[in-house]
C-alpha cells in the first residue's frame, strides 16, 4: 500500500523501460504545486537548494531516489581531499553569509577551532561530504527515496515519482554522473573487475592477488596509493597502473589557469563556436583531471619506501602511454588486458591480472524522465542546449523553464562538473526565477575576448 500524503493522490501502476512495476501517483486529486522542483540532490542542486532557502516565496521541493545524501561514498579512500578551495562550497562564492557554508557547518557542530588547528593543506574528502550531508539534512524541502519516473507538460510541469506527484513552473535536473567503463570489460564486471566507484566495497580483500587499476586520473591515483600503502599482511602481490596519458601527470593548480574556472571565462567558453570549445577541453583537460602534486608526491615517496627500504622489489609496476584494448578470461580465474603503445604502432603487451579496477571516469547519468517532452528540447550533439541561465531551450512559454546542473561540459567547458562552479551557477537560475541579475564581480585580469584591431586600448592603438 502507498502511505498518502500532501503530495500525492491515488496509485497507479507504471512500468519502466526495463519492464519493473513502480507505483506512481495518479492526478484525480490536485497535486501539490511549487514554484521549481529540482530532480537529483547532488552537489550541484544541493547548492541551489541551499540557496532557496532564503527566498520562501519561491516554493520548492527537490526530489532524490537514494535513501539518503550520497557524494562518491564508495571511493572515499582515506586521506583523500578534495582539489579546490574550501570556499568553494555549495553557497560561499554567490552569498557568503549563508548558512549554509562549509564554516557555518564547521561552527554549528562545534568543530571550527579544531579544524583550524588542524591546519589542513586540502579539505578531506569525507569532511566535505559530511558537509554536504549536513546541508541536505537541514533543509526540509529536500526529500529522499523518492524516484522520478517521468516530467510531462501540460500548462506545467507535471513531475511523477514513486508515490508521488507534483505540478511546477520549472523544473532543475541535477542528477549527476553515472560510472563510465570502456565497452570490452562490460562483460566481465563483478566482485574482481570492477569500477573504482565501488572501491570500498570491492577492494578491501586483495592480499596476495595481482591488481591493475586503469586510468591516470585523481580517482586512480588515489586507488594506487591506497594499495601500494597497505601493511604486508594485507598488500597485493603486485600493483599494476595503466594510463592512456604519457605519464602521470599534475593538475594544473596555477593561478592563471584557475581563471578556466571562473564566471567569466564560463561565458566566453559558451560563446565560442562548438569545434573551438571542443578543442579547448581537450587541449586544457589536466587542469580538471590530473593528479594533485601532492597524491603524486605520496604515491612516488611509498614506491621508494617499499622497493628501497623495506625490499619489495616487485610490487609496483607503471605503464603509462597504454590503451586496453581487450579483455579475455585468463586461467585460474584471471584476467588478461591486452595493451597498445602509443609509441610503437602495432606492438601488443599482454598483463594478466587477478583484479582489474576500472578508474575510468564518469558520463551524465541519463535523463529518461524527460522522454515524454525530450522532442521540444533542442539539443548540441549529445547534450540538450542551453541558454546563459542554464535553461534547456525548448519549444514552451518562456516563464516555464528546464534548467540543467553539470551536464553540459561541452558547452560550458571543463568547469561544468566542478565544484568550482556550483554556487554561481545556482545562484545565475536563481536570479532567473527572481528576475534579477545579482553578479558584481570585477572583470577577470585576463582579456579573453578577442578586440577588433581598430579599437584604442590604454598605451596605443591594436
Amino acid at each position: 500500500m502507498v502511505k498518502r500524503d500532501s503530495h500525492t493522490g491515488n496509485a497507479r501502476d507504471w512500468r519502466d523501460r526495463s519492464g519493473s512495476s513502480v507505483v506512481l501517483a495518479d492526478t484525480s486529486e490536485t497535486p501539490q504545486h511549487y514554484r521549481c522542483v529540482g530532480i537529483g540532490v547532488g552537489p550541484a542542486n544541493l547548492s541551489l537548494a541551499s540557496l532557496m532557502h532564503s527566498h520562501p516565496e519561491l516554493t520548492n521541493l527537490f526530489l532524490d531516489e537514494n535513501a539518503g545524501f550520497e557524494w562518491h561514498d564508495g571511493q572515499q579512500i582515506p586521506g583523500a581531499s578534495i582539489q579546490v578551495s574550501m570556499l568553494k562550497d555549495l553557497v560561499s562564492l554567490s552569498e557568503p553569509t549563508s548558512e549554509f557554508s562549509f564554516l557555518s557547518y564547521l561552527y554549528e557542530v562545534g568543530r571550527i577551532y579544531h579544524f583550524m588547528n588542524a591546519q589542513f593543506d586540502a579539505v578531506p574528502r569525507q569532511e566535505f561530504r559530511n558537509y554536504m550531508e549536513w546541508a541536505s539534512r537541514k533543509n526540509q524541502n529536500i526529500v529522499f527515496g523518492r524516484r522520478v519516473h517521468l516530467v510531462e507538460y501540460q500548462d506545467r510541469f507535471v513531475v511523477r515519482a514513486t508515490g508521488m506527484t507534483v505540478t511546477a513552473d520549472n523544473i532543475v535536473v541535477g542528477v549527476g554522473v553515472q560510472p563510465w567503463i570502456p565497452p570490452q570489460a562490460l562483460a566481465y564486471l563483478g566482485e574482481r573487475q570492477f569500477h573504482v566507484s565501488e572501491f570500498l566495497a570491492k577492494a578491501s580483500a586483495v592480499g596476495g592477488l595481482r591488481v591493475g587499476i586503469v586510468g591516470g586520473g585523481q580517482s586512480g591515483a588515489e586507488a594506487f596509493l591506497d594499495l601500494i600503502s597497505r601493511t604486508r599482511d594485507e598488500s597485493p602481490r603486485r600493483v599494476l597502473w595503466i594510463s592512456r596519458r604519457p605519464n602521470y601527470l599534475p593538475l594544473d593548480d596555477s593561478p592563471f589557469t584557475n581563471d578556466y574556472f571562473s564566471p567569466s571565462y564560463s561565458d566566453y567558453f559558451a560563446s565560442l563556436d562548438r569545434s573551438t570549445r571542443q578543442a579547448l577541453n581537450a587541449r586544457n583537460v589536466l587542469t580538471s583531471d590530473g593528479i594533485s602534486e601532492a597524491t603524486l608526491r605520496l604515491i612516488y615517496q611509498q614506491i621508494y619506501t617499499r622497493r628501497f627500504i623495506e625490499g619489495d622489489s616487485d610490487l609496483v609496476a607503471l605503464y603509462p602511454n597504454r590503451q586496453v584494448t581487450a579483455v579475455s578470461c585468463a586461467q585460474a580465474g584471471a584476467w588478461n588486458l591486452e595493451l597498445a603503445h602509443h609509441d610503437h604502432d602495432g606492438v601488443s603487451e599482454n598483463v594478466e591480472l587477478d583484479v582489474v579496477i576500472w578508474a575510468t571516469g564518469f558520463r551524465p547519468a541519463p535523463m529518461s524522465f524527460l522522454d515524454p517532452i525530450a522532442s521540444r528540447l533542442a539539443r548540441e550533439g549529445e547534450e540538450y542546449k542551453v541558454d546563459d541561465s542554464f535553461a534547456v531551450r525548448w519549444d514552451g512559454p518562456a516563464e516555464h523553464n528546464i534548467f540543467l546542473q553539470n551536464a553540459v561540459r561541452g558547452q560550458r567547458g571543463l568547469a561544468d562538473p566542478n565544484l568550482s562552479l556550483n554556487a554561481w551557477r545556482s545562484q545565475r537560475i536563481l536570479n532567473r526565477l527572481r528576475g534579477i541579475r545579482t553578479e558584481h564581480q570585477l572583470d577577470s585580469f585576463i582579456e579573453w575576448m578577442s578586440k577588433p584591431s581598430n579599437e584604442e586600448f590604454e598605451g596605443g592603438r591594436r
